[in-house]
């Protein structure tokens, strides 16, 4: 099965394309969408959902796994990034993908093990598990691998975090 993760965002959007045969995971590829501060809203969210366009037909997933949005004190970036996720997830329906949402606590117990695990463990535990050469750059494209590594690991238990 093919998996896209995705790490939320409008500036940058972490995205990943990680393939699991049985208890194995292999990053088939990996990236960050990159909109520009100074485009309107409306481009910068059509360049999104465009770009996710381009890597499902490219790469086929069954899976969209998304890491849910946690609370942010800016309430303007709150309310673009939620806009963004909600264009991010309709690329996936779009293309007739299953969509599946995990906290940042549930990612990081499937990655390192600890919910409370750190940025840095995180990526290394990514690295690890994905048998790569380096630490994926950047943190977004780290945190779309995490994402799907996350949905990989919980397959068969994969209904309870089917999106509702």
């Amino acid at each position: 099965m093919i998996i896209l993760g995705i790490d939320p965002g409008i500036a940058a959007v972490g995205y990943s394309i990680v393939e699991c045969k049985g208890n194995s995971m292999k990053a088939l590829d990996y990236g960050c969408i990159k909109t520009k501060s100074t485009e309107l809203f409306p481009d910068r969210i059509k360049t999104i959902y465009d770009s996710l366009i381009e890597i499902i037909e490219e790469y086929q997933p069954k899976d969209l796994a998304i890491e849910e949005l946690f609370f942010n004190k800016n309430v303007k970036t709150a309310i673009k990034v939620g806009q963004a996720r909600g264009v991010e997830i309709l690329a996936g329906i779009n293309k007739g993908l299953e969509i599946y949402e995990y906290t940042p606590l549930q990612i990081k117990q499937a990655t390192v093990g600890y919910g409370r695990a750190d940025k840095k463990q995180v990526q290394e535990m990514v690295k690890l598990l994905l048998n790569l050469k380096e630490i994926p750059k950047p943190d977004d494209a780290a945190d779309a691998l995490a994402i799907a590594i996350c949905h990989g690991a919980g397959l068969k238990f994969k209904e309870e975090f089917r999106m509702k």
